[in-house]
């Protein structure tokens, strides 16, 4: 760990919390600039709302709100940003050992573009921005090795020295005996060019315990293969994989293990923000694995686990911003309860 470090957040790992089987989400965090108006290009947006994001970060505050136990691993520019993201992370109860500050470099920036049916397009300030600069010196391994579940998105992969960290990071959860979750989370207007989105994404496929993949990603991935065709999904598949889970929007998902396949209904809400929807079905569903990772020999176990992601995924698109939109339990189990009574 280097001097750069922060303390972690108070209270985080005390007492019963310490008990939680803990999940690491590694990468970025930035600022999501969100225009007030949707349907308005980002030239002729007239104001925007300053939410927390990024992806990895999404995933870690969902686990914490779900009453999960959640560090991040990530590092920020010192800058005035920077630290108001670590103190998100902190009021939400995330972990805060494994971050580092880099003078050197700033805090990464997106404008959102909100398109009227809630969908998103992202246009990123990040050169370099101080996420990039992690390095495997950096890594609080220790933090990992304490972990249950290690999840990261392909981000951190597209270049030197965040890749580096990367490898390491899972080389360390892997020998540590941790199931490794990954999420492309694939945005490629940060990639050099859409060839060497799909060959970096691809080259750490086969890495993963369980992969969580979006219709339209299984579409670039597959060279515009058909999302819907289950032949097109199992191209995907590899030995060795535990579970993949192909998202479809409000229609909900798709499940492929080694040993059954099915589908669960999603929930129709009132959709404001898709920006963290994504994540939040990754972090609800990373809570039920943390708790009991013999869910994905269990059909049924896993369709319950499933139909709570789908809760907290749609819940989430109902509020501007990722962070501020991700759910409790309490609130994901009344919107199952009121879609069961219809």
């Amino acid at each position: 760990m280097t001097k750069g470090c922060v303390n972690c957040a108070e209270g985080s790992g005390e007492g019963d919390e310490e008990k939680k089987p803990l999940v690491v989400s590694f990468g970025e965090m930035l600022i999501d600039f969100v225009p007030d108006v949707a349907g308005v290009s980002l030239g002729d947006s007239l104001g925007f709302i300053k939410a927390p994001g990024g992806a990895p970060a999404n995933v870690a505050v969902a686990i914490s709100k779900l009453g999960g136990r959640s560090a991040f691993i990530g590092k920020f520019g010192e800058d005035e940003f920077g630290h108001m993201l670590v103190e998100i992370l902190k009021k939400n109860g995330v972990n805060t050992e494994g971050i580092c500050f880099d003078p050197n470099a700033r805090t990464a920036l997106a404008f959102v573009t909100l398109k009227t049916n809630g969908q998103t397009e992202f246009t990123f300030y990040r050169n370099p921005s101080a996420d990039m600069m992690l390095t495997e010196s950096d890594l609080n391994v220790d933090l990992i090795q304490q972990a249950k579940i290690f999840h990261y998105g392909s981000i951190s992969f597209i270049s030197e020295p965040c890749r580096s960290a990367l490898l390491a990071a899972m080389d360390a959860a892997r020998e540590a005996g941790l199931l490794l979750s990954y999420d492309p989370n694939v945005r490629l207007p940060l990639w050099p060019s859409e060839d060497a989105a799909k060959e970096g994404i691809l080259s750490i496929w086969t890495e993963a315990d369980f992969i969580k993949v979006s219709d339209d990603e299984v579409a670039f991935l597959t060279n515009g293969g058909d999302p819907q065709n289950e032949e097109v999904v199992m191209s995907l598949w590899f030995d060795g994989l535990k579970l993949l889970v192909v998202t479809d929007g409000e229609k909900g998902c798709r499940y492929f293990t080694k040993d059954f396949k099915g589908k669960v209904n999603g929930f129709s809400v009132k959709t404001v923000d898709a920006t963290g929807a994504g994540d939040a079905f990754v972090g609800a569903l990373l809570v039920s694995l943390a708790k009991d990772e013999s869910i994905i020999q269990d059909e049924g176990k896993l369709r319950d686990a499933l139909t709570f992601a789908n809760a907290c995924g749609a819940l989430s698109t109902t509020q501007k911003g990722a962070i501020p939109g991700l759910p409790d339990a309490a609130m994901a189990h009344q919107l199952m309860r009121k879609s069961k009574s219809k």
